[in-house]
């Protein structure tokens, strides 16, 4: 299928404040700051990003304004090689602003955000003209009315949605999550959604007939994932010296989508996406350590 990019994102973007201390601060104490910086966050913006560290076109189409938060994400997807050419400006509107505190002997972190400004793509924003230029859809649970339109858009096209969801507050969530070809959802909204313990019966409560992958992630113990209908399996978590969790799963998500794009097995791109998030929990901020395909190719060789 001839396209302009592989992989197309509408969703979540952000700017990261992020500040690294010895350990998470308790109510009513000062905890010294020991390093920070600001870079890209987001589910749909660090997996874009991730995306395009492996080597695959990416594009995000969704809305910014004129503010400083906006500028510099922009310039951060222009560095990184991610087309921004069909984002909406309007000047009123921002990315969400995040603080991420990060626990540096641990790698943990809790992510304080800012939704205030932040604007999403409506419903008769998208045409099936901007849609059909992609080989994957990549959605998060933000915007669900425009993803609605998206999915239906891109399934006249038979084009596959990869989908990150880790809020299932809006309604529109369970009528997206049936029609979604590849879900890679957290052991916490897997949880909150199927009411299940166990990673294996997560999936088995959330696969759909025809879906080709569903997958749960959990951290460090790895991922649950069932291809096709089949058997669930489990590719545990490679080891790795943790510096940084920020970030983790959208990388995942990122390398998952490039390796579908580029026409890869579910079960190459799990494991392909695995060893991406271990590589990027090796590095201090989210977008920052996201791995290339040549490290990732040499990670999984040298096991």
């Amino acid at each position: 299928m001839n396209a302009d990019w592989d992989v197309l994102g509408f969703g979540a973007v952000a700017v990261d404040d992020l500040f690294y201390v010895d350990r998470y601060p308790l109510p009513d104490t000062k905890v010294k700051v020991l390093a920070e910086r600001r870079e890209g966050g987001g589910q749909v913006g660090t997996a874009l990003v991730a995306a395009a560290r492996l080597g695959a076109g990416a594009a995000y189409c969704g809305v910014l304004g004129d503010d400083d938060l906006s500028r510099f994400t922009l310039r951060e997807f222009e560095r990184e090689g991610v087309d921004c050419s069909e984002v909406l400006i309007r000047p009123e509107a921002q990315p969400i602003h995040s603080t991420v505190i990060v626990e540096s002997t641990t790698g943990r972190r809790g992510i304080l955000g800012s939704l205030a400004g932040v604007a999403w793509r409506q419903p008769d924003e998208i045409g099936e003209d901007l849609v059909a230029r992609c080989r994957v859809l990549f959605i998060d649970h933000h915007a669900c009315a425009a993803n609605v339109r998206a999915v239906e858009l891109a399934h006249r096209r038979g084009i596959p949605v990869v989908a990150d969801f880790e809020r299932a507050a809006d309604p529109l969530i369970a009528a997206l999550l049936p029609q979604v070809d590849h879900l890679i959802v957290g052991i916490r909204f897997a949880r909150e959604v199927t009411g299940a313990v166990e990673p294996e019966a997560m999936v088995a409560a959330l696969a759909a007939p025809g879906r080709a992958c569903t997958a749960v992630t959990a951290g460090e113990r790895g991922c649950w994932y069932q291809a096709s209908g089949g058997q669930v399996a489990h590719v545990a978590a490679f080891t790795v010296p943790v510096v940084d969790t920020t970030g983790c799963g959208d990388v995942f998500h990122g390398a998952y989508a490039a390796l579908i794009a580029r026409g890869n097995s579910v079960d190459d791109a799990i494991r392909a996406a695995s060893a991406a998030a271990a590589l990027k929990a090796a590095h201090r901020g989210g977008r920052s350590g996201a791995p290339t395909l040549a490290a990732v190719g040499r990670f999984l060789a040298g096991l």
